[in-house]
């Protein structure tokens, strides 16, 4: 199964947001984290904490309740688990509004590069997931956290972190969807 799940309103039907809008709502939304719960945002801690409860399963409660690093930060349903089930919510009402939803399970910019495999895909995504999940907690924040937090705080590690997050997307994209 390859094929796109097309419902893209016309043109002329679509409502194309603004990046100042959403750039000012996203700096609103930082200072309402701030002001309400005392912290910024950023949603890998919170993937961290829902991680064990899908260890749970898989190495019993015992070793989950052991184990050093969810020791460190033991599921709890504070803001951020809401915020990080929130942001695909968010994301589908805003294509839904802007006529622009659609599923699509294999890019058209992928299928041209990697070929139309829905299995290769998914398969890339989820080690791609994992590689940015690893390099997050490495770095003590997420895009959000470091780039959009820490950057609105002006830490020169967020400032570093952002510079070394766009470059290193330049030069993957490049290698990878490079014309042949």
């Amino acid at each position: 199964m390859t094929e796109s799940y097309v419902r893209e309103a016309p043109r002329a039907a679509r409502v194309d947001w603004s990046p100042y809008l959403i750039g000012a709502g996203i700096g609103l939304l930082s200072w309402i984290a701030f002001a309400v719960f005392g912290d910024p945002l950023g949603v890998t801690t919170a993937y961290s904490r829902i991680a064990s409860l899908f260890a749970l399963p898989v190495i019993g409660p015992e070793a989950v309740a052991q184990n050093a690093y969810w020791k460190s930060m033991p599921l709890k349903w504070d803001y951020g688990v809401w915020f990080l089930l929130g942001i695909p919510f968010g994301a589908f009402i805003s294509a839904v509004i802007s006529g622009t939803w659609r599923l699509e399970l294999v890019p058209e910019v992928w299928r041209e590069r990697f070929g139309p495999s829905v299995t290769k895909r998914f398969v890339a995504a989820f080690l791609g997931g994992v590689v940015i999940m690893y390099g997050a907690r490495l770095a003590g924040g997420c895009t959000s956290g470091h780039g959009i937090s820490g950057g609105l705080q002006l830490a020169v590690s967020s400032w570093l972190f952002l510079a070394v997050m766009f470059a290193t997307g330049l030069g993957i994209s490049a290698l990878m969807f490079r014309r042949n």
